[in-house]
């Protein structure tokens, strides 16, 4: 597409849409949010940025192939439930450190398992879009 419209807005918006979704994640384990509003919101950027100015760029501006965040994101969460397992407990226990920091709060598992989920969606997202995009592009 050739919009001078859209291609100004999805630069000013990507990177916007990406800050949103960090929010998203981080907030999640306290409030509405998380790992799967984050990683839509995430992924969402990327697709805006393909339709303004192409898939191939896109996928540049990701950096790395989307079937590696889904085995990054599944990695991620599994660490997230295993680690209660760790502690003896059972699996997908939350545990928290003591120690709140300033604008995420207390860190622990819940937000891993989040984070793994993020990715995971982002990456779901990203491969179904980029494959059914670049296939129409070819026709």
């Amino acid at each position: 597409m050739n919009s001078v419209i859209l291609v100004t807005v999805s630069r000013l918006l990507t990177g916007l849409l990406l800050v949103f979704s960090v929010f998203l994640l981080l907030r999640g384990h306290n409030l509405p949010g998380g790992g799967f509003a984050g990683g839509l919101v995430a992924a969402s950027a990327f697709v805006l940025h393909a339709l303004a100015n192409g898939f191939p760029s896109a996928r540049r501006l990701l950096g790395v192939p989307p079937r590696l965040l889904i085995g990054f994101g599944l990695a991620v969460a599994i660490l997230g439930g295993v680690a209660g397992m760790l502690a003896g407990r059972p699996f997908l226990t939350g545990l928290w450190d003591k120690t709140p920091l300033p604008v995420i709060g207390k860190l622990g598992t819940p937000l891993l398992f989040d984070a793994g989920v993020y990715f995971t969606v982002f990456g779901v997202v990203c491969l179904i879009v980029f494959s059914l995009g670049e296939e129409g592009e070819e026709d």
